[in-house]
Order: C-alpha cells, then sequence, then structure tokens
C-alpha cells in the first residue's frame, strides 16, 4: 500500500500529510449525509494509506462531520492531525460570521467536545468577522494555545493584510484557500503573502468541486449547494465543460485522469490539498495524483488549458464572505464584544 508522504506545513513545525481528506462532503452540502459506518471505514482507509490531515468545520452539518470525525478517531488519535473550524453562525435561518472572543473559546470547547479530544491541532477562522478587529479573534485563539486546547492557529479566505494583521499577533501556521486551475486569483497576493511570511498554503475545493474529476450538473441530488454553483449553472457549464475536455487528453497523454492532473497541479505549486471524497475509488484516485511528476512546460499547458478568465460564473453565489469582498475592521474601532 502507496503510504502518502510528510511536508512541513508553514514553519512552525508542523509536518502533515502531503495531501488531507476533507470531509464536509460526508456530512453536509454535498447531498443527503452517509452513512456513518461507510464514512468511518473510509476515514480509516486514508489513514492506513499515510493521510494524516483530516478537516472539518462546526458548520458542516452543523456539528455533524465533527461528530463523525470523531467518531472516526476514536483509537488512532495519534495518527492523525485534527483540523476543524469556527465562525459561521446560522441564526434566525440566515448565516452569519462570529469573531468575538467569547464566541471563540464556546465554539472551540464545542468543537473538542464533539471531537472528543483534549486538543485541536490545527484550529482556524473559517471565515473574517468584518465587525471584530482580527486582532481580537486571533488574540483569543492565542490564548487557545497557551492553554493547550490549540496546537496551532489558522486562517481561511483572509485576504493578505488581514493575514499579516493576524500573524503579528500569533504565527499563523496555515491559510485554507479555495485552489485550483479554475481558482488562481490567490496567486496575486495572498500566496506570496503566506510564502513571505512562512504560512503554509490548504487548498479546498482542488477539483472545482468535483468539476476536473468529471462531475456533471445531471448528477447533483437533492440538497447538494452545487445544483445552483454559478460555475454549474447550465449555460455557464456548457461554456466550462470544454475545460475539463482538455484535461481529458492531456491525462490520456500522462496516462491518468484529469483529476489527477489537476491535483498534481495544485501540488506543485507547493500546497496540500485536501480533496473530499465518499467513494473509496476516487480516496485511491486521489492519492495516486501524488506519483504525478510534472515539468514546469506542463504546468504551463494546464494552465493554458485552464485560462481563468475565460471560466463562466463565480466560484460562490454569495461572494459577500470570500476575502475578496470581506475584511477585518481597524483594530481601533473596536469597543467591545457585545456585538
Amino acid at each position: 500500500m502507496a503510504t502518502v508522504p510528510k511536508v512541513p506545513l508553514g514553519s512552525q513545525g508542523f509536518h502533515v500529510s502531503a495531501q488531507g481528506l476533507g470531509c464536509m462532503g460526508m456530512s453536509a452540502f454535498y447531498g443527503p449525509p452517509k452513512p456513518d459506518e461507510e464514512m468511518i471505514a473510509l476515514i480509516h482507509k486514508a489513514v492506513q494509506h499515510g493521510i494524516t490531515l483530516l478537516d472539518t468545520s462546526d458548520v458542516y452539518g452543523p456539528h455533524t462531520n465533527e461528530l463523525l470525525v470523531g467518531k472516526a478517531i476514536k483509537g488512532i488519535r495519534e495518527k492523525v492531525q485534527l483540523c476543524t473550524k469556527f465562525a459561521f453562525v446560522i441564526e434566525e435561518g440566515k448565516m452569519g460570521v462570529k469573531g468575538d472572543p467569547e464566541h471563540v473559546r464556546a465554539a472551540c470547547e464545542g468543537s473538542l467536545k464533539r471531537l472528543d479530544v483534549d486538543c485541536i491541532d490545527l484550529y482556524y477562522q473559517h471565515r473574517v468577522d468584518n465587525k471584530v478587529p482580527i486582532e481580537i479573534t486571533v488574540g483569543e485563539m492565542k490564548k487557545l494555545v497557551e492553554e493547550g486546547k490549540v496546537k496551532y492557529i489558522g486562517l481561511s479566505e483572509a485576504s493578505a493584510a488581514d493575514i499579516r494583521r493576524a500573524h503579528a499577533i500569533h504565527p499563523i501556521t496555515a491559510v485554507q484557500i479555495e485552489y485550483s486551475l479554475w481558482a488562481r486569483d490567490v496567486e496575486e497576493d495572498i500566496i506570496p503573502t503566506c510564502q513571505e511570511l512562512g504560512i503554509g498554503i490548504i487548498a479546498y475545493s482542488p477539483l472545482g468541486r468535483g468539476f476536473f474529476s468529471g462531475k456533471n450538473i445531471t448528477e447533483f441530488t437533492e440538497g447538494d449547494f452545487r445544483k445552483n454553483h454559478p460555475r454549474f449553472t447550465s449555460e455557464n457549464f456548457q461554456q466550462n465543460k470544454k475545460f475539463y475536455e482538455k484535461l481529458v487528453k492531456l491525462g490520456q497523454e500522462k496516462n491518468c485522469t484529469p483529476g489527477q492532473l489537476a491535483l498534481a497541479w495544485v501540488q506543485h505549486k507547493g500546497a496540500v490539498a485536501i480533496p473530499g471524497t465518499t467513494k473509496l475509488k476516487n480516496l485511491e484516485e486521489n492519492i495516486g495524483s501524488l506519483n504525478i511528476k510534472l515539468t514546469p512546460e506542463e504546468i504551463k499547458a494546464l494552465e493554458d488549458a485552464v485560462p481563468v478568465q475565460e471560466v463562466k460564473g463565480e466560484r460562490y453565489a454569495d461572494m459577500s464572505k470570500t476575502w475578496r469582498f470581506n475584511s477585518s475592521p481597524p483594530l481601533d474601532s473596536w469597543t467591545g464584544s457585545k456585538q
């Protein structure tokens, strides 16, 4: 059985598997939740292959994905690195973001309980709260590290400016961003900032939410948020599928699948990809991408095959909570934690 190698994530001494496992789709957003027994078996198989990095969040379910991951790691806690996130809250049927100290602490305690562990290896702020200075949020996260409840701190969908402000309060180990052949705007500012500061990159949706592994709009089940995703709507998809078809041809030349090529590209860029799957076949295919070597010419050919300026549709229906349109207020605006 092939073993996934370890790589450093950031410059804080944290070493993780070169590819992680995104667990969200097992419980939420991609259709009905999958049976616990099957997903626990899949997580165990991933760990047997050498995948140590398991990614979840308190909003997945909400809460049910953390409970699932907690069950799955019983007896193998020392073999995995748990990454979870906080900040999203559902109030009165609407999704909001909270980064005040009280919420940071309460969310962490909730995650520890659901995961049934004493410490979270990597704890992310899932989205920046535009009402709370990031220094305040990360200041509370720093306390959690000092108390031994969290080992390392991360951010997700944060702008370069917010990353710098956060890193000045406590070293940021990793930034999780959407990064794939059709989501490359992070190369402008975010990735260079992280490289400068010694922060690791975790790439979520490295397969374009399944697009580069051949997911078709006709395959989405009820409850799968991709049914309304801008890039998968009928008209946009008809335009976008030509990029997938180009990857199929390039994959045939390399004797691999288009999905493996897409993952190999992300991994050659120095990011740790966390593709999600609920099927053993896909898990093994994803891991196989680590064996694919790409020359600089092949990397350019892949990028030319998916010219990002020609991709139709935004990467979210609502872009307001992404790094491009959401930022932390200045520290001197903070008047207390009552929101």
